[in-house]
């Protein structure tokens, strides 16, 4: 099996809605997140010409544009945490997220982005989300964790 990933970098800030800690504050992270595909084949077989599962150049592009613009530099914050304090509602830099923003639920969200824009013949195999340089979260398609 062949895999792609590319890595991508952004900053942002959110908070916790109905959690103990610190992290119910508003604060950032420096991420990063590694987007892994595959192709749709499962032998070992040279790629036909041009001989990519998908362009690096074109990953970034489809990445960039659907997620990273959306949520560089930006304040993610959950509709219940809105709901509290319904005075940052107001923020221009503000993308609200049906579900709270940790990095599991970003990964979700990532995910079902992702599934609508790749190409036909490139498979969505993993992500993974680094929220610090030592603490990520991770998917993964179910139907290749044969391969790992």
């Amino acid at each position: 099996m062949l895999l792609v990933t590319k890595i991508f970098y952004f900053e942002m800030a959110h908070a916790i809605h109905g959690y103990a800690g610190a992290c119910k504050n508003i604060h950032g992270h420096s991420y990063e997140l590694e987007v892994t595909v595959s192709g749709c084949t499962t032998k070992d077989e040279y790629i036909l010409a041009p001989g990519f599962i998908i362009d690096f150049k074109e990953l970034k592009q489809l990445v960039t544009d659907s997620i990273i613009r959306m949520i560089d530099h930006k304040l993610v914050l959950s509709q219940d945490y809105i709901a509290e304090h319904p005075s940052i509602s107001s923020q221009e830099n503000l993308v609200i997220l049906g579900a709270e923003p940790t990095a599991e639920n970003l990964l979700i969200h990532f995910q079902q982005i992702l599934l609508q824009v790749l190409p036909s013949g490139s498979k969505l195999v993993e992500l993974k989300l680094y929220e610090t340089k030592d603490s990520f979260a991770r998917w993964i398609d179910t139907t290749t964790l044969s391969y790992y």
